[in-house]
């Protein structure tokens, strides 16, 4: 199961094929060149696009290509819609806790502009756009957030998709919804090709049976020296904010899985252990699957050097007073835990 997609804009996930042709035509008619129509257009266009242009208009720079190119484009883009299948994926790989990121070459205003008015910009952990040459820009993102190749997948509708995902060494999915077609994609040898973005959310929707029993994890409420908790964001848990911690190995006891599970997601040590509670979460709504755990919870004093290092199981952290931790949007069990421990506390 994939965790991470980085994805590319268009004809990944919007259409936008109409304004980019005539963005290009402009282009072309501003230096004598015959226009395309879509089909011309579609078999002949490539990424990277400074390479298509270099072909068609050499000794034409890109900062003037870009000046003509935004007076075909701009007036249409008010107009370019989400691909159908769109909402549909998005809403299903935040179920499924997946990281999302795009990777486009899509200028970044152009990008913002169309994603906030189409209500999905919020949808994405970080936005490369203006991206020239991909097989760069994946290798970069993997780096910066480090996501494991074998869970990443890119998505998108052209060859140079495809062959930046081979380049960076993650998998590579190639979609019939944009601008290459089924045999020019083949040739790029994908690791799959699917009609849209909708066979992805079907693929989603194709999660193993959960255990027959409970899986025993372990949490904990970590409090610096001015009493301030640590809260976690996490792609799994829908996004929201909570507790680290995790399940409990064979032969492992229940502090020590405490102490090596805060260690492998935050880098920090404890020390002040106290146990808080034990309490069930029965398929708790937010988590990225049906699951049944048993978590045992403590409070605990962050020891030693105080530096959060996070591995790819959260994507934010802050150390925050009580009140303002109990007022952001926490999973509901790390809503209960925080409230019991402030509850006895000021008891």
């Amino acid at each position: 199961m994939f965790r991470n997609f980085i994805l590319d804009w268009s004809g990944t996930l919007a259409d936008d094929l109409t304004a980019v042709v005539a963005g290009t035509n402009r282009v072309f008619a501003q230096f004598g060149r015959a226009a395309f129509d879509r089909e011309s257009f579609r078999a002949s266009f490539r990424l990277p696009y400074r390479d298509f242009y270099a072909e068609h208009l050499p000794g034409v720079s890109l900062e003037e290509i870009d000046t003509w190119y935004r007076l075909g484009f701009e007036p249409l883009q008010e107009a370019i819609p989400l691909l159908p299948e769109t909402p549909r994926f998005l809403e299903r790989a935040r179920a499924a806790g997946c990281r999302l990121f795009v990777l486009s070459s899509v200028a970044p205003g152009h990008f913002e502009q169309q994603a906030r008015r189409l209500g999905v910009f919020e949808h994405f952990e970080e936005v490369c756009a203006g991206v020239h040459d991909k097989r760069l820009g994946i290798v970069d993102l993997l780096r910066r957030r480090g996501l494991r190749r074998d869970e990443t997948a890119m998505v998108g509708d052209m060859v140079h998709d495809i062959e930046a995902a081979r380049a960076a060494g993650v998998h590579a999915i190639a979609l019939l919804s944009g601008y290459d077609g089924p045999a020019r994609l083949a040739t790029a040898g994908p690791d799959l090709i699917a009609p849209h973005i909708g066979a992805l959310a079907d693929l989603l929707d194709r999660r193993p049976p959960p255990p027959d029993r409970p899986i025993v994890t372990v949490g904990a409420l970590i409090l610096d020296a001015s009493d301030r908790v640590l809260m976690l964001r996490s792609a799994k848990w829908s996004h929201k904010w909570g507790i680290p911690g995790g399940k409990v190995q064979r032969g492992e006891s229940m502090e020590a899985a405490l102490r090596r599970e805060v260690r492998e997601e935050t880098g920090l040590e404890l020390g002040d252990l106290h146990f808080l509670q034990a309490m069930d979460c029965i398929d708790p709504a937010e988590f990225q699957h049906p699951a049944h755990f048993l978590l045992l919870a403590w409070t605990a004093r962050a020891v030693g050097t105080i530096e959060v290092r996070l591995n790819d199981e959260a994507q934010e952290w802050r150390w925050l007073p009580v009140a303002e931790a109990a007022a952001i949007d926490l999973n509901g069990p790390s809503r209960t835990l925080l409230e019991l421990w402030h509850t006895r506390v000021t008891l």
